[in-house]
């Protein structure tokens, strides 16, 4: 993803050297993603560099080792949405990555949701890179996957052990796969605009930045991990938290930092994790990065 990247056209073994190339990148840049969201703090009752929030089973060191794992499925992920792969062969990597993830982190599940989200994103990147060499119009990450494998994403199988899909038919919550087929609301409506947002309101604090997406996204999210933990009261409770947060100020009010510590406690005292709004965090940080880069 290089402003002066060759066309796509061309010898097949330099074709192949700037596909995997650029599919490395994607790799690396989700990796990153997932570190960043990790090294985050105080976001309420999830696993950071601090402490481990609301679980007894996953710190940050196993949300290093997950990470570490999941960076080659990510490139291969970009590498197949390069050759415009369907949902099927997606789904057999990222089933893949699922085995990688649990053999890395001693069958935790760190990154189940981001696995699917954070996956389609870099497959979307990867087409999104070939259209760019091709010289074609560059669509948002999130419009690629809707256009090109939403109405698959809603007809795939269901897991039954999924939490998303237990809360789904309880509450009738939306839950990742509709979020995925709809092209990531929640990213670019809510996660991107607040990164924006705080970067002009700290300017210097990267961490900030993304504390203020984390408040946001937990403000509006229908987080089905919190309905898992909580029941709608504990999703309730979590909501009202966070608008209370941002109505004060966000990061932009004096000792936000205090403020935003005392709300991750109470949400610790409660057991409630809010880990759809965790993956959504790092899919905002990589779609920004993506989309800010030059076109290929």
């Amino acid at each position: 993803m290089n402003a002066a990247a060759p066309t796509w056209s061309g010898p097949a073994a330099g074709r192949h050297d700037r596909a995997r190339t650029c599919a490395e990148h994607v790799g690396a840049l989700a990796e990153r993603s997932l570190r960043l969201e990790v090294h985050t703090w105080p976001k309420p009752g999830l696993v950071s560099h601090v402490d481990a929030g609301s679980h007894t089973d996953m710190d940050a060191a196993t949300f290093h080792r997950s990470a570490a794992a999941l960076r080659p499925f990510f490139t291969e992920l970009a590498a197949a949405g390069m050759q415009d792969q369907d949902m099927t062969a997606l789904r057999k990597i990222g089933l893949r990555a699922e085995c990688a993830m649990t053999a890395a982190t001693g069958g935790v599940n760190t990154h189940r949701g981001a696995i699917f989200g954070l996956g389609l994103l870099c497959a979307a990147a990867g087409l999104r890179a070939r259209r760019g060499m091709e010289g074609g119009n560059l669509q948002s990450l999130g419009d690629t996957v809707s256009r090109r494998w939403g109405p698959a994403i809603l007809a795939g199988p269901r897991p039954s052990d999924s939490h998303g899909e237990a809360m789904k038919r309880r509450y009738g919550a939306g839950g990742a796969r509709q979020e995925a087929a709809l092209g990531f609301p929640s990213v670019y409506g809510i996660g991107m605009p607040a990164l924006r947002h705080a970067a002009r309101v700290a300017p210097c604090d990267a961490q900030a930045a993304r504390v203020q997406a984390c408040f946001a996204l937990i403000a509006e999210l229908e987080d089905t991990n919190l309905l898992h933990r909580g029941g709608a009261a504990g999703l309730r409770f979590a909501q009202q938290s966070a608008r209370a947060f941002l109505a004060a100020g966000g990061v932009g009010q004096p000792g936000w930092r205090r403020a935003a510590e005392k709300i991750h406690h109470a949400f610790v005292a409660r057991w409630l994790s809010p880990g759809g709004a965790a993956d959504l965090l790092a899919m905002s940080l990589f779609a920004m990065a993506i989309e800010q880069e030059p076109a290929p």
